[in-house]
């Protein structure tokens, strides 16, 4: 029997979240609310996916439900088949100076929000959701210790 040591089992570093991927039923639909209410600009985009710019090194995905259920080859290599259901929740990084700012943005867009945490760190979270009933949290800086 081998016997893998301590040093053997600790994982190389990880730098950070690259993508995060949500599975929409309207790709139209999702678009509009992502590039009005939340104001991300698209990176690229076709008839099954959507790739927006989310901050420094982050890129939300926006995937129509179902469209990505196929390998898809492409000369850099392989992207093997994926898709979701149900309601997910991601959160996108805020000023803390800009809180009152998106509370009144979202009302101008007729988006309710659901809930406000004034987190013990100092950190504020406001949650409200997309047309595809994803959990949005804007999160300012003091909510993990991380962040």
């Amino acid at each position: 029997m081998t016997r893998v040591t301590a040093a053997a089992k600790q994982a190389p570093p990880i730098s950070g979240v690259v993508e995060t991927g949500l599975y929409v039923d309207d790709l139209g639909r999702a678009r509009t609310f992502y590039e009005t209410v939340l104001g991300l600009t698209p990176m690229i985009a076709d008839d099954r996916f959507c790739a927006y710019d989310a901050g420094p090194g982050s890129v939300l995905l926006l995937f129509l439900r179902g469209a990505t259920l196929e390998t898809v080859h492409m000369a850099e290599g392989s992207i093997p088949p994926h898709d979701g259901h149900g309601p997910l929740h991601y959160a996108l990084g805020i000023p803390a100076t800009s809180v009152e700012e998106w509370r009144g943005h979202l009302d101008t867009h007729g988006v309710a929000i659901e809930s406000r945490v004034d987190w013990k760190g100092g950190g504020v979270s406001l949650y409200f959701r997309d047309p595809d009933q994803n959990m949005v949290e804007l999160a300012t800086p003091g909510l993990w210790p991380n962040y």
